[in-house]
């Protein structure tokens, strides 16, 4: 996969937005991600388990974040309530200058796909659609014609490298070429933000490394703001800042005591 193969036409310029509340850094430039006093309980039946605890966590614009922790520590529940997919117990979470606690369901889904594109350890293609149409399945969600759409997805496509395998099924495809149908489809709608869980942790080594290539080149040439769960620590270490999710906070990757592997998630 070479640097000449994957480049395109810049898909359409993202639309304008209508943030309801704004939250300024110091700098006058608000962040892109802004929590304080995160907590999240859920009720079991051995009584309430408390996920976060005064979580506090900000990401600047053009960013690229990496989470790691032990599994169960709340790494993909964190990235859900970013996101808008969950909701917290307590504290102020601010993603794209959108109060999204605030949201209403319908409010919260128009958001998600104006906003944020997500990439998951697993593909989620619609085994029944080409890749074609499967990234422009966000454009044709939010209502865009369908010839608009299936053309600003060819653009995609091109960016990540698989125009010559547009009218193939997920089937047809490798794991790493499903990541990367995955990846345009989560860009498609040009975000302001891109959440990735373990987007590479279904991948063999040398296909994770050119995936994360590639997530490197976009969230650099789009100006991405990224926050990407991840369990290898070689990868983490290529984004701009670590974090560590342990007992209900994050901390910084470098500060946390005994780094080495990741029990149970190596």
């Amino acid at each position: 996969m070479t640097e000449s193969s994957l480049s395109a036409a810049p898909p359409s310029s993202r639309p304008a937005r209508e943030p309801k509340l704004r939250a300024q850094d110091s700098a006058g430039e608000p962040p892109v991600i802004q929590v304080s006093g995160l907590e999240k309980r859920y009720k079991t039946a051995r009584g309430e388990l408390e996920l976060f605890c005064d979580l506090q966590l900000v990401v600047h614009p053009g960013e690229m974040v990496a989470i790691v922790g032990q599994s169960g520590a709340g790494k993909s529940t964190l990235l859900h309530i970013l996101g808008a997919l969950d909701a917290p117990s307590a504290g102020t979470v601010y993603c794209a200058s959108t109060n999204v606690a605030g949201l209403s369901p319908r409010e919260a889904a128009a958001f998600r796909n104006r906003e944020i594109g997500y990439v998951w350890q697993f593909h989620y293609l619609l085994p029944e659609f080409t890749a074609l149409e499967n990234v422009a399945m966000p454009l044709l969600a939010r209502g865009q014609h369908r010839r608009e759409a299936l053309a600003v997805a060819a653009n995609w496509l091109r960016e990540v490298g698989l125009e010559d395998r547009a009218d193939h099924r997920p089937g047809e495809l490798s794991g790493g070429e499903q990541q990367r149908v995955a990846l345009a489809r989560a860009l498609v709608n040009n975000p302001r933000l891109l959440l990735a869980d373990e987007p590479t942790g279904d991948l063999d080594e040398v296909t994770a490394g050119r995936v994360f290539d590639l997530v490197e080149r976009l969230h650099a040439s789009h100006g991405l703001t990224s926050i990407l769960v991840t369990h290898n620590l070689d990868l983490a270490a290529r984004c701009s800042r670590a974090l560590r999710l342990e007992s209900g906070r994050l901390s910084p990757l470098a500060a946390a005591p005994e780094l080495g592997p990741l029990a149970g998630e190596m």
